[in-house]
């Protein structure tokens, strides 16, 4: 929900005013593709309240609520799709959102996402490629189901692309490279700062959790051992866990480590401006090593960004891992100036002395560009 920009993505033109609402600016209706992950869906459902206070009509729907589910939400969508000329989408790699896609044919097309892997859809859009996602292995080639599904993917890719007659644009807060005809509208966080906060900030260390372990990318032993010495390293007290952790896993975490364990209800950049917060926040290869320098400029507070060790990696990783995630947090070093901590979890390094050789960055993994 921006508070800049050239207008309210949902409809109508003209500028942007932040004091005035998005029902105020345009029309805008935001509709859930509810996913089936309860603590997922529970962080919707309060974003959802946030998006109603501002003004926004937003409907639910349960999409992946059995067989049916997907036919009667399709079905539902296609008035409002073949309607809307301008269409927002959140997730470019999800083929329910790719699906809607082929049934729309909308003249402004706008990818709203702070995730790491809008890194990666930019970058995949500018080659070419089909869209997958980072983590997924690449190995064996494609499945069945894949297969069937790859018209349909071709085809939601078209129209990710910019042409004649319809405009394409990212809004993110992540460094991304474009290709020629899609615009980068940049998310500097202001609605975020200007609801929330600012917060109070702790003397402590807090640590950012982090899914890898759960999509097979990290060993699951290896992680919990480096959050172990991250710790004991930065003093830190309490462990922000990622939305798709497992509860057994955390239950280890918490014993091996002595930390607090904390399932935020909201997206930790909104947790983080209503405080209290640590004036160290160290976090794994994420999201948030861009998204919190801006959601807590002017507090205080520090980002550290940890590398992800080679070794940590499983045998099924995708061979882009390790430089997907390594661009992640060099490309933060570079947007925003964090320090960064090694594997040992020794003494934070600066940028400088952190940044690796220019030779060595992956070469499908965007700069930044801020």
């Amino acid at each position: 929900m921006p508070a800049q920009g050239r207008g309210p993505l949902g409809g109508g033109g003209g500028a942007a005013h932040p004091q005035k609402t998005h029902a105020e600016r345009g029309a805008l209706g935001v509709v859930v593709l509810a996913p089936r992950d309860p603590l997922t869906r529970a962080q919707l459902r309060r974003m959802a309240d946030l998006a109603r206070a501002e003004g926004v009509t937003v409907r639910w729907e349960d999409a992946r609520g059995g067989v049916r589910a997907p036919a009667r939400t399709v079905t539902a969508l296609l008035p409002l799709l073949a309607r809307a000329h301008r269409i927002v989408v959140g997730d470019p790699f999800s083929r329910y959102v790719q699906l809607l896609l082929t049934m729309s044919r909308p003249r402004e097309l706008v990818v709203v996402d702070d995730g790491t892997a809008t890194m990666e859809f930019v970058a995949q859009l500018a080659r070419g490629e089909r869209l997958v996602r980072w983590h997924r292995s690449g190995r064996g080639g494609r499945s069945a189901r894949e297969t069937l599904f790859a018209p349909a993917a071709a085809l939601a890719r078209r129209r990710l692309a910019p042409r004649a007659g319809r405009r394409v644009e990212v809004f993110t807060s992540m460094p991304v490279e474009p290709p020629a005809g899609i615009e980068v509208t940049v998310n500097d966080y202001a609605w975020t700062r200007a609801r929330f906060g600012p917060p109070t900030v702790t003397r402590g260390a807090d640590l950012v959790g982090t899914s890898l372990a759960e999509t097979g990318v990290v060993d699951a032993d290896r992680y919990l051992d480096a959050v172990r010495a991250l710790a004991r390293a930065h003093r830190a007290t309490r462990y922000f866990a990622h939305r798709r952790e497992g509860a057994e896993k955390l239950r280890r975490l918490a014993e091996r480590t002595g930390l607090e364990v904390v399932r935020p209800e909201l997206p930790l950049e909104l947790i983080a401006r209503r405080g209290p917060i640590g004036s160290t926040v160290v976090s794994f290869p994420s999201t948030v090593v861009h998204t919190l320098p801006l959601a807590l400029a002017g507090t205080g507070v520090k980002v550290v960004a940890v590398d992800v060790d080679p070794a940590w990696l499983t045998d099924t990783a995708s061979p882009r891992a390790h430089g997907f995630l390594t661009g992640v947090t060099g490309s933060a070093r570079d947007a925003h100036g964090l320090e960064s901590v090694p594997s040992d979890a020794e003494t934070p390094r600066s940028p400088e002395a952190a940044r690796p050789p220019q030779a060595a960055r992956a070469p499908e993994t965007p700069r930044a560009r801020h």
